[in-house]
């Protein structure tokens, strides 16, 4: 689009071996950590406009990554704001997750709409993985959320973005700026780390059939989610630099077709070959049942549309190369 372009990174270990990954011609590669207000000040030298992707991914190990969470994600993210605020720098993108919202909309028969909390250990371990009706108890069904649900996270790192959010909402409203909140669903495609812990369930699918082990499937294999194909969330970001509006606005970015997980290792399976998936019946406490979204907004607004879909994107990500990493040093 015409955009002179600097990268900084930290490279951590989670996500990055110790050399930067390859970059297109022209554009500059800064190490450094997002939390040190030095570093930050010297790479805002001449930009007009922020794209924010640095975090802390994944599930990792909860509580005792807390701390790794909310640093990266949360002091990175208020120095960033900060160091903006000092260098004038008035527009920003934000990554941000659709893990903030929790489950998905749900509808109960008898009750209307109804926002179930957490799923009970005791309906877990019986093997009961719909969320019920707070009112009646019954089975809820899920549907897609849009931007103005609220928000519900049910882990670390769901916190962390929704801080995010509330951290650019803030800077945008205290400084005229400009703050777009991309929230992207289920990201798979080439290049994801291989051997991370917090890479997601499509990484981990595809490391499994590439090693020729069956794909496990966490509760019955049913959750349902929305994966989408990372150039799209790519131009969702190129879409997104070119609003201009004051103010906060957050875009679910989506295929709006979701798929189970169940569906997903099947697929991976089909072009690989090898054992089918497994379906365990374990769980994780923190794990929502459904997330799906509604892309409407961002359709409408920015221009943006998918372009890859399910069966095409995950046939091409079945055999695209992975990223090894080295395994991190974590408390």
């Amino acid at each position: 689009a015409g955009h002179d372009v600097r990268v900084l990174d930290a490279l951590l270990p989670t996500v990055h071996g110790p050399e930067p990954p390859a970059l297109p011609n022209g554009v500059e590669f800064v190490r450094g950590d997002l939390r040190s207000e030095s570093t930050v000040a010297a790479a805002l030298r001449g930009v007009d406009l922020v794209c924010h992707q640095a975090a802390m991914v994944g599930r990792g190990k909860e509580i005792l990554d807390a701390p790794l969470f909310a640093g990266c994600n949360d002091v990175g993210t208020a120095v960033l704001l900060a160091q903006m605020t000092l260098a004038n720098v008035s527009r920003l993108v934000l990554g941000s997750s659709v893990v903030l919202y929790g489950e998905s909309r749900y509808s109960c028969e008898r009750d209307g709409r109804v926002a179930p909390g957490p799923r009970s250990t005791v309906d877990l371990d019986a093997g009961v993985f719909e969320p019920r009706c707070p009112q009646c108890g019954g089975t809820a069904r899920a549907e897609p959320v849009d931007e103005t649900d609220q928000p519900d996270p049910r882990n670390v790192y769901a916190l962390t973005k929704l801080a995010q959010e509330h951290l650019a909402q803030v800077w945008a409203r205290e400084t005229s700026g400009t703050a777009v909140a991309l929230r992207y669903h289920n990201v798979y495609g080439a290049r994801m780390p291989v051997n991370s812990a917090y890479s997601g369930v499509a990484a981990t699918f595809r490391s499994a059939v590439e090693a020729g082990v069956a794909p496990e499937l966490f509760e019955d294999g049913c959750s349902r989610r929305d994966f989408i194909d990372v150039r799209d969330v790519a131009r969702a970001n190129a879409a997104a630099l070119d609003r201009r509006e004051p103010g906060f606005r957050a875009y679910n970015v989506a295929s709006g077709v979701p798929h189970t997980v169940g569906d997903l290792a099947a697929a991976l399976v089909a072009v690989t070959g090898g054992p089918p998936p497994v379906v365990t019946g374990r769980y994780r406490l923190g794990d929502v049942r459904h997330i799906v979204a509604s892309p409407a907004r961002i359709m409408r607004e920015l221009g943006w549309a998918p372009a890859i879909g399910f069966t095409e994107g995950v046939a091409q990500f079945a055999t695209a190369p992975l990223r090894a990493v080295p395994q991190p040093l974590l408390s």
